[in-house]
């Protein structure tokens, strides 16, 4: 059940805001990616098929891009707050219990996949996941397709859609509408990176992680969800073990735990 928000996490961002920042960030995402790219073939990469490297990098500022943007247009109104986009720890409960939620949703939003699957007898995956981002071009390819989907892109992904956009969008007609009008972009901005069919998962996906965001008052419950999924759909891609998919999972959780003491430290806020 989505609940109001706090008077913490409370904004003037109006509702066109939301939307309007990822398509800056698209189109900015669009002219960097060239310029990557560009530099890429300079060094030797191919302009149809870039190299994994190249890729990841395009991807880096893409998703830093992201998180860019989103602060820049919330400074439109006064300059944000951490707790605004969600940087703050769950306010619901105790660990363990947002813990049992972050499995829970992410059970509903399998359930629902598989139903989806069903319905148009489809099982194609995300085709970027593997060849694109290097996981199986030996060690450092494999670090870095991890560090790449299951670290940067959960953090800020999460940051655009369910820190800022969701954060816009509940301000107009609540929690549910905003909840709906995010999972549908957030399926919307990976044309291209998946099949048509998956498109819909993906905004199921996007409405569940809102309704983690609104239930515990932070982003790090759906940043930890977004890692898992990730995670598990890299691993399953690739063909890795499970032993693997923990060791990803669990090492991206810490390595994004790490980033967010050290911003405390750094910036003297309670971001955990």
């Amino acid at each position: 059940m989505l609940r109001t928000s706090s008077a913490a996490e409370a904004n003037d961002w109006a509702p066109w805001y939301g939307p309007l920042a990822l398509l800056i960030a698209f189109i900015a995402s669009l002219i960097t990616g060239v310029v990557v790219i560009l530099v890429g073939h300079l060094a030797g990469s191919s302009l149809a098929h870039p190299t994994p490297a190249v890729t990841d990098i395009g991807t880096v500022f893409e998703e830093a891009g992201f998180v860019l943007t989103a602060l820049w247009v919330a400074s439109w109104i006064a300059r944000p707050r951490p707790v605004q986009f969600g940087l703050r720890r769950p306010t619901q409960a105790r660990l363990g219990r947002v813990a049992l939620v972050v499995i829970g949703a992410y059970v509903t939003f399998l359930l629902l996949s598989a139903l989806w699957t069903v319905v148009v007898s489809h099982g194609a995956s995300e085709k970027y996941l593997v060849k694109d981002v290097g996981a199986r071009a030996g060690v450092l390819g494999v670090l870095a397709s991890c560090l790449v989907l299951c670290v940067v892109a959960p953090f800020c992904e999460e940051f655009l859609f369910r820190g800022f956009i969701f954060g816009a969008l509940r301000n107009w007609r609540g929690p549910a509408v905003g909840a709906l009008i995010t999972g549908v972009l957030f399926g919307a901005i990976h044309v291209g990176s998946a099949p048509v069919v998956d498109l819909v998962p993906l905004a199921i996906f996007g409405v569940v992680l809102c309704g983690l965001r609104q239930w515990s008052g932070s982003l790090y419950p759906g940043i930890a969800l977004h890692a898992l999924n990730n995670s598990a759909a890299l691993v399953v891609t690739a063909g890795w073990s499970f032993v693997a998919f923990l060791a990803i999972f669990a090492s991206s959780l810490l390595f994004i735990g790490f980033v967010v003491l050290r911003a405390e430290d750094q910036l003297q806020l309670r971001l955990w």
